[in-house]
């Protein structure tokens, strides 16, 4: 059987537009997560600790080994207006 040789570029075509729209978005997503890959099915839990980690680093992804905590940890609060 013949092989359509005008059938292997548009075939070209599409293999490398797919293949450049998956890695932009693999790229733009792990930009946005800063390096890392994406996080997916969380729990409260999760979303609990990614909420004190936006508040001791100021990124979503961001992690500290520092025991203290900032000084502006103790008044910067979760909930808008609360200062206990």
């Amino acid at each position: 059987m013949p092989v359509p040789w005008e059938a292997l570029i548009p075939f070209g075509l599409l293999t490398a537009m797919f293949g450049t729209a998956g890695t932009l978005l693999n790229l733009s997503t792990r930009a946005q997560n800063e390096g890392k890959p994406p996080r997916f099915n969380l729990d409260k839990w999760e979303e609990n600790m990614m909420q004190r980690d936006t508040r001791l680093t100021g990124t979503k992804r961001g992690q500290t080994a520092n025991p203290i905590a900032p000084s502006a940890f103790s008044t910067n609060s979760v909930w808008e207006g609360f200062r206990g």
